[in-house]
């Protein structure tokens, strides 16, 4: 199973809450007074004792004068430190993190105090059923982020171009953004470095003409850019292009004066994700073989990395706070955490990697207006820790409580909404005609974007989709593919059951799935994906059309990560697919109608 199926189906079982809990959770509508705090605005100011009064999901006093109104909920905050909530503008929320299930992921932010954060990694058609997730859910502010590469490139290796768009030109990536601008993004990422950190062959790389389309077209439609660089060389690139951050660290060799000049004059931040590099993690045991290569290499690239921020730092270039969560080894929540240590062990301050944390991460995603300091007007997003993060960094460790739009939504006293605890979400019933081809918009008749599922890896296979006209009226299906030379090329397409494969759906009331089909006579697999795995069934089809019916009772479990345990039960279904693979090199066709359950 590939990485993008895994998260598909994640990001169905994350997104399993009840929508009813949505008045659970309303903003507030009574006031708060945070009493006594050691007080970090993160605006320059040193930290002082006052006092914050929460009205309407935002700071309506803060400073040692600043009096509860009467009525008001008294949080006696004597000793404790409260800052603005962390940001974290570099996470994935994937099952290969840990935790895994979207509610247990925000209660993981929330409960180190981080409030804002960006997700790298959903598919557009994804983001309607998840913001509306979301809303149910005591959770970080979550921005969704679209994602473009090149062909070939980092990014582009395994996923749909719904997921990451594929451009390779300035005129490719600018139409890429106004076809990403209807789903309302946050964020754009660039995968415009294909340097696979010494360990795999690179990977394509996006142009300084290219990426700067993309940066301009972007900013035009109010969007920031942030970029997944990993190289001097390409860092002096993202400089040029004007993009706004760059999402990694530079470990490749030290910046020298040049590229630390382009990355200044391109107004271009540094989130160096510390926390993804680090050779030995918190809880790790070092390797048994201290001169192993690769861990001597991966060593080497984190010398850089802490060597670079601390470079680039000193030099005025803005330091903001991502940790590339979600990838293996890097858990949500604490590493955001972890981050900030790190940043002190590269040579920043205390206050320095703070200001990294909050306010500065809020400068890059232009947020500073609502959120990121402690000021009057601004979004009441606050963590109370005990001790004094500013002189010892550590003590971010040490939440007491913290608020959302001015929610208490962790500490003494909260309860969270039942959505947060719940790992599957209500399912759905749908109607049998799964796509006929007939809608003009391309889009099935449940609604969702088909999508090409073709292996993953440098040499992908070359397929073709698409809807024609077909011999004696209607449409059809058409899948035209070349295999790549590899032990198992892979093409195929996929038919959502709901929007995004998010929203499970009960299919128990239904024997099977029923098509047409004609094709080159190999054979072919319909394929459906549930939350408790793939399952697939052989199928053939010849030059002639012929009804097909695949009963339920024949789909047999598709081995692999992430193939998931216990039996059929038909009431999980995210995805129909249609698929085949044929020797390296060789062609494949396939033609579909009327795919519906019966």
């Amino acid at each position: 199973m590939r990485i993008d199926r895994i998260w598909r189906a994640a990001g169905a079982v994350a997104l399993a809450v009840a929508l009813g809990s949505a008045a659970e959770a309303e903003a507030p509508t009574g006031v708060t007074a945070i009493m006594g705090a050691t007080i970090f605005p993160a605006t320059g100011q040193a930290p002082y004792v006052g006092n914050v009064i929460i009205r309407k999901g935002h700071i309506a006093e803060v400073g040692p004068k600043a009096r509860a109104p009467r009525g008001a909920t008294v949080v006696d905050a004597k000793g404790q430190a409260l800052l603005p909530g962390f940001f974290d503008v570099h996470t994935h929320w994937t099952p290969a993190g840990a935790p895994a299930v979207t509610p247990q992921i925000a209660n993981a932010y929330i409960a180190a105090g981080v409030t804002t954060v960006n997700d790298f990694h959903q598919s557009p058609e994804s983001w309607a059923p998840r913001r509306q997730w979301l809303s149910t859910l005591y959770t970080p502010h979550v921005n969704m982020t679209a994602r473009t590469s090149t062909p070939g490139g980092h990014g582009a290796d395994w996923a749909d171009q719904n997921t990451t768009k594929w451009v390779n030109t300035p005129e490719a990536a600018r139409q890429a953004i106004r076809e990403l601008a209807p789903y309302k993004p946050d964020v754009i990422k660039a995968f415009a470095d294909g340097w696979r950190y010494g360990t795999s062959a690179d990977n394509t790389s996006m142009d300084v003409a290219t990426l700067s389309a993309l940066v301009d077209e972007a900013h035009k439609h109010g969007l920031k850019v942030g970029t997944h660089t990993v190289t001097v060389e390409r860092g002096a690139v993202a400089g040029r292009a004007k993009v706004d951050f760059i999402a990694h660290s530079l470990q490749d060799r030290e910046v020298d004066a040049e590229t630390v000049a382009q990355i200044k004059q391109g107004g271009t931040s540094y989130a160096p994700t510390l926390a993804v590099y680090e050779p030995v993690k918190p809880g790790q045991k070092p390797p048994e073989n201290p001169e192993d290569p690769r861990f001597k290499q991966s060593v080497r690239k984190f010398g850089y990395a802490l060597k670079n921020v601390k470079v680039l730092h000193d030099a005025g270039v803005l330091v903001a706070l991502g940790t590339d969560a979600g990838m293996p080894n890097t858990p949500h929540g604490s590493s955001t955490l972890r981050e900030m240590e790190l940043l002190v062990d590269a040579g920043l301050s205390p206050t320095e990697a703070l200001m990294a944390g909050t306010a500065n991460s809020a400068r890059v995603l232009d947020l500073l207006d609502d959120r990121g300091t402690i000021e009057k007007g601004k979004r009441a997003d606050l963590v109370l820790v005990d001790g004094q993060p500013w002189r010892n960094i550590s003590d971010v460790r040490k939440t007491r409580r913290v608020f959302i739009d001015g929610r208490q939504v962790h500490g003494p006293g909260t309860t969270l909404p039942k959505a947060n605890s719940e790992s599957a979400m209500p399912t759905v019933t749908v109607k049998p005609l799964i796509d006929d081809f007939e809608r003009a918009d391309g889009r099935t008749q449940l609604d969702t974007l088909r999508t090409d599922d073709m292996d993953g890896g440098l040499d992908r296979t070359v397929q073709v989709s698409q809807v024609i006209e077909r011999e004696g009226g209607g449409k059809a299906l058409s899948l035209a593919a070349r295999m790549s030379v590899k032990d198992d090329p892979q093409a195929g397409v996929i038919l959502p059951l709901t929007r995004g494969s998010v929203q499970p759906v009960d299919a128990r009331a239904y024997k099977g799935v029923r098509f047409e089909a004609r094709g080159d006579g190999g054979e072919y697999r319909v394929v459906v994906n549930t939350l408790n795995g793939r399952w697939a069934a052989p199928v053939s089809a010849g030059a002639g059309w012929r009804t097909v019916e695949v009963p339920f009772s024949a789909l047999k479990r598709v081995p692999g990560r992430g193939a998931g345990n216990g039996p059929w039960s038909g009431a999980d279904l995210l995805e129909v697919e249609f698929a085949g693979s044929r020797e390296g090199g060789r062609k494949l066709w396939l033609e579909v109608d009327n795919v519906a359950f019966y």
